[in-house]
């Protein structure tokens, strides 16, 4: 009772009334004691409720106090084997450190990382030690997203569990020769290994996200039992600011996602300085977390101050520590005990008197919460066991914890990978690694004789949470069988007579069918962006339903239609709103399900293509790296075909940009028959020979006859290009008019106006894919380069054309970079020329927009008579005729600069 009344009066001078502030706090104390915090806190709310409601302000703030959440004397200490833990950590933190020295004494650019993984060695092995679980078969593994920078410490707990050999840690960040190990996550180079790509940066935060939420998307849909599985993402403080860390935390946290831990690294360092010099990561990120329905789990101080917080009775200590900001924290940490006595405890009186009898080595002792294992297994078990929220721990480290002068706590740790022998030395006598002086040059790697004690421990740990983490599952163990293409009848057909379709509503015949289907239709997963009625979805509303965990808790408005909004525990749609990113995001959890859940799914992402690309470029190429398997749908594509939306809705690049992906099969299909064989040979590859690619499909909203397929016509509409209809054999002249997508249609056209306008035959080709056309050819040149003695081949397009007559044409509803792809693989001495859309869009009718573009009929007819008149088949004057029969002015501005 002193203690409480030595605090009491010490508040007096800013309270009216002592007494009755102690009789309200004594109150709230019994609640807690019989009643707990739970009926406490609902009390508090009532109040604080109460006040509002009657004209009080009482301003709101989602921050606690400066400390940890978890009191020291309600945290759950690790049952581990504390001694046997520490020397693993301090034997992987000098491998790492090694294994990235090493490389840059070899070869002083290769570059590495030693400071993050030295902040997180302790969190890092807790996880792997206490909680981390790898598939069984009665659990299906938590899911790993580890901070980029730290893949030098992953190396070196894998290389004291003889998963990886000295070999390999001698080839950190040389990969070409086969032995190497990835500089980051990277399961597209070690597919055995890495279950995710965490950078670049922000990357690991958003898909952790969404993968959380899949995972309850399989579970509420019995397709795969999920319960017991979490997903842990450790992110560095400094990669908060991404907008992609932040952009998703509020759908967690309306999801209640559960299964989801966030681990933030909060050494209060970026790679050029603090994080957060004037203020406090820690406490912003908190707000935030907590404003978006997180739980937020704050560990900041180790067990070495719990004594002095404890008798902090006048709560002086508390407030030094908030009002320090990190830019000092990071000062004391890179200095000594003595400084933090004089600059920190020298902030008050009594502070320098509570560590008055505490030596500056005592001083220097007191621990961060992110170092401390019994900090870290107390906020690893309550994430573990939180119900009805994801949980984040905001965690507080030493950036380069053991690196010493040469980078603990400094601006210049990030890049810090070259260090001297003297600080080597320093570095193996603080954490008693068992290396001689004599051997100190050579860094060499430490790894004990498996009897060990130490390594006896670290293998049963892992054995008894079902194996060694990280680890990649490369096949399902399932295989799904795939129905004949023939299943895509109405499709293929052509249409009836005074009937039109777009490739949009092919698409969605195609997906419903699949739906259908005995063996497919549950696997198949719908992911829209809030555009679903521009694309003709709406009709799946009703059919399979919106996943939403709540159900649906309200009756729709539009209840009363056939096609009413509904939202189902175990609907089938991912419906993501007006959310790009977070729709890819979603796309990758179940394009990876086969590796992550041993399941195979067929995710279709559907949306504005000027949207996809140009927004998730660096998802996109992410989803290469984890190796996905699905089809995404870029809507309303090409340059011209959105007529009236205007310049930031229309896309004449995203076929470039989708090209830079390897794995990555991109097409722009101009009819029904072309999406149905190449969905089908997607369903092929992916689904049943687990081939480790994806496919970009463009998709217009434009409605027109469809020709339907011609037997044969399967094979070269995959390799990208197919002869759609012959010219006049008889005609005098001729040309090759190549086209893909919408604009095909106009190359169509021109072939009709060359024949009747100026007595030209023109033999029209389809090309799917402009892209596989070109990889194809470069892909030949590549082998004939290498193998100059053999029998060359030819590329596709080359043979297609080769035994043609006359200039090539062609054209399409993308910037002419697209087409000209293919110039080197055109047969020797040809014309070859090149139309697109480049510049930017603008709204407008369709046909407007093609005139403007310079990719109409008539562009594509001038093209081909200009190509004719410089071989000398046809006077220049017919092409002025031509400008002039179609009204085109020749002194028009160029689109690229208007």
């Amino acid at each position: 009772m002193s203690a409480q009344l030595d605090q009491v009066l010490a508040q007096a001078a800013n309270d009216p009334d002592v007494m009755e502030t102690q009789e309200w706090l004594d109150a709230l104390e019994a609640v807690i004691e019989t009643e707990g915090p739970e009926r406490a806190h609902y009390l508090m709310e009532r109040m604080v409720d109460l006040a509002r409601r009657r004209g009080a302000y009482i301003p709101f703030s989602a921050n606690t106090a400066y400390v940890n959440t978890i009191p020291a004397h309600l945290g759950e200490h690790c049952p581990g084997n504390l001694e046997y833990e520490e020397r693993l950590r301090s034997w992987m933190r000098w491998n790492a450190m090694a294994m990235v020295v090493k490389a840059n004494r070899v070869d002083g650019d290769l570059g590495g990382h030693i400071s993050s993984f030295a902040s997180l060695a302790n969190m890092l092995g807790i996880g792997f030690n206490h909680f981390w679980h790898a598939p069984t078969e009665d659990h299906g593994g938590d899911l790993l997203y580890i901070q980029g920078h730290s893949s030098p410490g992953i190396y070196a707990r894998a290389f004291l569990e003889g998963r990886l050999s000295e070999e390999q840690l001698l080839n950190f960040r040389r990969e070409v020769d086969g032995k190497g190990l990835s500089s980051y996550p990277h399961p597209k180079l070690m597919p055995d290994f890495w279950q995710f790509p965490t950078v670049s940066m922000g990357l690991g935060p958003i898909m952790a996200i969404y993968q959380a939420r899949f995972l309850k998307y399989l579970h509420a849909r019995q397709i795969a039992d999920t319960a017991k599985r979490k997903v842990w993402a450790f992110c560095g403080d400094g990669e908060m600011d991404e907008p992609e860390s932040m952009g998703a935390i509020s759908m967690a946290g309306r999801e209640k996602l559960d299964n989801l831990v966030f681990v933030v690294n909060c050494n209060l360092q970026r790679l050029d300085g603090p994080v957060r010099g004037n203020g406090k990561i820690i406490q912003e990120l908190e707000a935030d977390f907590r404003g978006a329905g997180w739980n937020v789990i704050k560990v900041i101080w180790g067990s070495y101050w719990d004594e002095l917080l404890a008798r902090d009775k006048e709560g002086i200590l508390q407030r030094v520590m908030m009002e320090t900001v990190d830019g000092e924290y990071q000062n004391y940490k890179a200095k000594d005990g003595a400084y933090v006595r004089k600059h920190f405890f020298g902030k008050h009186p009594k502070l320098l008197e509570m560590v008055s009898r505490m030596s500056d080595d005592d001083i220097w002792r007191l621990n961060r919460g992110g170092h401390d294992p019994h900090k870290i297994y107390a906020a690893f078990k309550k994430a573990q066991e939180h119900i009805g929220q994801p949980t984040v721990i905001l965690a507080k480290t030493i950036k380069g914890f053991g690196m010493g002068k040469s980078g603990e706590a400094r601006n210049t740790a990030h890049q810090t990978k070259k260090l001297d022998d003297e600080a080597i030395r320093e570095m193996r006598d603080r954490f008693n690694i068992p290396v001689p002086d004599d051997k100190l040059p050579e860094i060499p790697f430490f790894k004990p004789s498996d009897d060990t004690p130490e390594m006896k421990y670290l293998h049963e740990r892992r054995k008894a949470l079902g194996g060694y983490l990280p680890q990649r599952r490369m096949r399902a163990d399932e295989t799904l069988p795939v129905p004949e293409l023939s299943t895509f009848k109405a499709v293929l057909d052509p249409t009836a007579e005074g009937r039109e379709i777009s490739t949009t509503q092919a698409f969605v015949r195609i997906i419903t069918s699949l739906l259908r289907d005995a063996n497919l239709g549950k696997r198949v997963v719908p992911i829209l962006v809030d555009e679903t009625r521009t694309f003709g979805m709406e009709g799946l509303f009703r059919q399979i339903g919106i996943f939403n965990q709540q159900g649906q808790l309200y009756e729709p408005v539009d209840r009363d239609q056939v096609m009413y909004y509904r939202e189902d525990k175990a609907g089938q749609i991912l419906q993501e709103g007006i959310n790009e990113a977070g729709g890819m995001s979603s796309w990758i959890a179940a394009a990876t399900s086969y590796s992550t859940s041993n399941r195979i799914m067929i995710p279709f992402y559907i949306y504005y293509s000027m949207f996809g690309f140009q927004r998730f470029g660096d998802l996109a190429w992410a989803a290469g790296d984890m190796r996905a398997r699905g089809f995404i749908l870029g809507g309303t594509a090409g340059r011209t075909t959105l007529n009236g939306e205007g310049l930031q809705h229309e896309d004449g690049h995203s076929h470039v940009l989708a090209s830079t992906i390897p794995n990555c099969l991109p097409y722009d299909p101009t009819f029904a028959h072309e999406v149905a064989v190449i969905i089908h040979d997607g369903l092929t590859r992916m689904m049943e020979k687990q081939e480790d690619v994806y496919y970009y499909i463009t998709l217009m909203n434009e409605n027109y006859a469809h020709p339907g397929i011609k037997p044969g016509q399967e094979e070269n509409i995959l390799k990208g290009l197919y002869l759609l209809q012959e010219g006049d054999k008889k005609a005098k002249q001729r040309v090759q008019l190549m086209g893909s997508g919408t604009i095909l249609r106009e190359v169509i056209a021109a072939a009709d106006l060359l024949k009747n306008d100026w007595g030209v035959a023109a033999d029209v080709w389809s090309a799917p894919s402009f892209t596989l056309l070109a990889r194809d050819g470069q892909d030949v040149e590549r082998w004939n380069m290498l193998h100059p003695a053999e029998q060359q081949r030819v590329a596709h397009v080359t043979q297609s054309l080769q035994g043609t007559k006359g200039p090539i044409v062609a054209s399409s509803d993308y910037m002419r970079t697209f087409a000209e792809q293919i110039r080197a693989f055109m047969p020797k001495g040809r014309t070859y020329k090149v139309l697109g859309t480049d510049g930017f869009g603008r709204s407008d009718t369709r046909a407007k927009l093609r005139e403007f573009f310079e990719v109409d009929r008539h562009f594509v007819t001038i093209a081909a008579l200009k190509a004719l008149a410089e071989e000398g088949a046809v006077p220049a004057s017919m092409v002025a005729d031509a400008i002039a029969k179609y009204g085109i002015n020749p002194n028009k501005p160029n689109p690229v600069t208007v």
